[in-house]
């Protein structure tokens, strides 16, 4: 199965989750286990839950570092989810060059969400590629370099009971306003 499906198919388990308030994993699991309807999960789908689930703190912490007056809790949910996939494959999947995971993000956007989302995607996504050691256009990626000192949650998730989050307040280091270049 492709990638580009894959894909779909893992916004389709986060979307899910994230509207049900459900554990990413747990749905993962469920969804492994009784896949309905539906084909089963292809492996890439089930690695880009797992891999944002796993690495959501820092995803989300990233979005919000990159992203002008948008908290990731106040982003549309099918918008927030295409971002975690795309910064899941910048940032720790090595197989997926940066350009390409921001093209099949773009390809998702313009599908799914409104008219204005994918120019403000495709900002936020630059912001992030410019803001790590190598361009948009080269080879795999390399995970964002922290120093360890701050073992806060930053990710400016919106407070559930869930999980315990609370919302972030601070400056934004980088301009991903929305606006088309």
């Amino acid at each position: 199965m492709a990638r580009s499906t894959a894909r779909k198919r893992a916004l389709n388990t986060l979307y899910e989750a994230d509207e049900k308030g459900q554990d990413i994993l747990s749905l993962l699991a469920e969804r492994i286990a009784e896949p309905g309807a539906q084909t089963p999960l292809p492996d890439y789908a089930i690695d880009i839950v797992r891999g944002v689930a796993e690495h959501r703190r820092d995803i989300d912490r990233t979005l919000n570092d990159h992203s002008t007056g948008w908290k990731v809790w106040r982003m549309p949910v099918v918008d927030r989810n295409i971002l975690r996939i795309a910064v899941w494959e910048i940032l720790f999947n090595d197989e997926v060059p940066n350009k390409v995971a921001i093209d099949e993000a773009l390809s998702l956007a313009k599908t799914l969400c409104d008219d204005d989302s994918p120019a403000f995607i495709h900002g936020l996504l630059s912001a992030v590629c410019n803001d790590i050691e190598r361009p948009v256009d080269d080879g795999p990626s390399q995970p964002a370099q922290t120093d360890g000192s701050d073992d806060a949650d930053q990710s400016g998730e919106q407070p559930s009971e869930q999980d315990g989050q609370s919302e972030q307040t601070g400056e934004t280091s980088a301009a991903a306003t929305g606006e088309s270049e």
